[in-house]
């Protein structure tokens, strides 16, 4: 997305806490790994919002008698009205790395990740980041990620507090590291322990804020660190885990190294009780079948990052196997930036398709944009809020131009139904096919909007 022309520095006009949106309009109802039928398509849809939630949502003709005379509509012609989409596992601190070139998983850290990190240690840098990663991700649909910060508390705070003046659903958290990382990035496991407590204190259900305890990775964690990062899921209720899993073959050897005792890189984890409900590991790739039953019957979740893993050569995520009916594992999808190579998890779909494709399965739209949104939102236990167009839910939607751009104009036209549709829409499709995104019922970003397309919402309603 391009940079507004201006910092959305004060809220636009106040805006009533009812308002309707028409147009066309899709959701999933189930998971389409598991059942038929999941996906709900409503050519001429009317989805009406209260408080910043969906009050209603169904064919125009049948919802237009519940419409108040006051209420504003919001009409989107050659358009799909979607859930936000959500991304399961992305650095914002690591922006400024994205499209480095020539290294896999550990030469990466070292060359790239680390060094970038290390300036977040200046408040102010980490606030500029963090501006333009809501500005990059809102423009692209997205409207709840689950995010590492760095070592660095204040670069929680700073995102945490962007997230705040948008009123975006987010779940994020300090990294943890006290071992194999240059000496200005490691903490101690009972620093690491009393800081994320403090931040937990301050960010944890404030709000739409939701907080995740990140210990970075088995190889730059010591024992006592992954253990105090257990007493913090065991103190606080309803917190967070966030790490990543087997991602490269060099780095799963080396890991193993580290912790001779334990039978796998999973096992790790789960000796320091962080293998739970709330769970998201990142990548996944080298799993075996244990580990996959380890996640299902503990509700532990995976997040595949297919633009990741093709860039730094790490793998192909078995995501077929993942959600195998007979025993799935709770799957989100990742924009993994900085070594994924965008934001836009529309994108992200189509690396997706050619991930699985290249596994010898074929991921359809229902099944892809399952994983972008209510998927996603399993995965992270909110699916009880996010990731539907239902009466109930949050209002976090995303409304794609099928005409965006020339081609992608050409080509929608041609299409016969929904599922050819979202297709070309995940093959075609990027930041520039996001014609709006509402957060919390409030519309945060259109690309419409001359001067300002994106802006801080009118009135910070906060829910829960």
């Amino acid at each position: 997305m391009a940079a507004p022309s201006q910092d959305p520095s004060a809220a636009s006009p106040a805006a009533p806490a009812r308002r309707a949106l028409r147009g066309r309009a899709a959701s999933l109802s189930g998971n389409p790994f598991l059942a038929d039928g999941c996906l709900d398509h409503v050519e001429d849809a009317l989805i009406l919002i209260e408080d910043g939630r969906i009050a209603a949502f169904g064919p125009y003709a049948e919802t237009a008698g519940r419409l108040q005379a006051d209420v504003p509509v919001e009409h989107y012609e050659n358009a799909l009205i979607l859930p936000g989409l959500i991304d399961t596992h992305v650095h914002y601190p690591q922006l400024q790395v994205i499209a480095s070139y020539g290294e896999q998983l550990l030469a990466w850290l070292h060359a790239y990740t680390f060094p970038a990190e290390l300036q977040f240690a200046d408040s102010a840098h980490a606030e500029r980041v963090a501006k333009l990663f809501f500005r990059e991700i809102l423009g692209a649909g997205t409207t709840t990620a689950m995010v590492y910060c760095t070592v660095h508390p204040g670069s929680v705070e700073a995102f945490f507090a962007e997230s705040e003046r948008f009123n975006t659903r987010m779940i994020a958290g300090k990294v943890l590291m006290d071992r194999n990382a240059p000496a200005a990035l490691l903490d101690t496991a009972q620093r690491g322990y009393d800081e994320s407590k403090a931040l937990i204190a301050c960010w944890h259900g404030r709000g739409r804020q939701l907080y995740a305890v990140t210990p970075r990775f088995a190889g730059s964690c010591t024992p006592a660190q992954l253990d105090a990062a257990g007493a913090l899921l065991d103190e606080h209720d309803g917190l967070f885990l966030q790490t990543h899993l087997s991602e490269n073959t060099d780095e799963v050897a080396w890991v193993m190294s580290l912790f001779p005792d334990r039978a796998s890189y999973l096992d790790i984890y789960a000796h320091s009780g962080l293998v739970r409900p709330r769970s998201v590991f990142g990548h996944a790739i080298h799993v075996g079948e244990e580990e996959f039953c380890t996640c299902h019957a503990t509700g532990a979740a995976l997040a595949h990052c297919p633009t990741s893993n093709g860039f730094l050569g790490s793998g192909l995520f078995r995501l077929f196997d993942a959600l195998d009916p007979r025993r799935p594992v709770r799957v989100g999808l990742g924009t993994d930036v900085g070594a994924g190579t965008t934001l836009s998890l529309l994108k992200t779909l189509g690396e997706a398709y050619k991930v699985a494709a290249l596994r010898g399965a074929k991921l359809d739209a229902a099944r892809a944009f399952w994983l972008a949104t209510l998927g996603g939102a399993e995965a992270l236990r909110l699916d009880d809020r996010i990731g539907r167009i239902a009466p109930g839910y949050e209002a976090d939607l995303c409304v794609l131009d099928l005409a965006a751009t020339p081609l992608l104009g050409f080509r929608t036209g041609l299409c016969e139904d929904i599922e050819d549709l979202l297709f070309v829409l995940m093959t075609l499709g990027d930041h520039r096919t996001v014609r709006a995104t509402w957060v919390a019922g409030e519309c945060v970003y259109d690309a419409r909007r001359a001067g300002a397309p994106l802006r801080y919402p009118a009135a910070g309603r906060a829910q829960r």
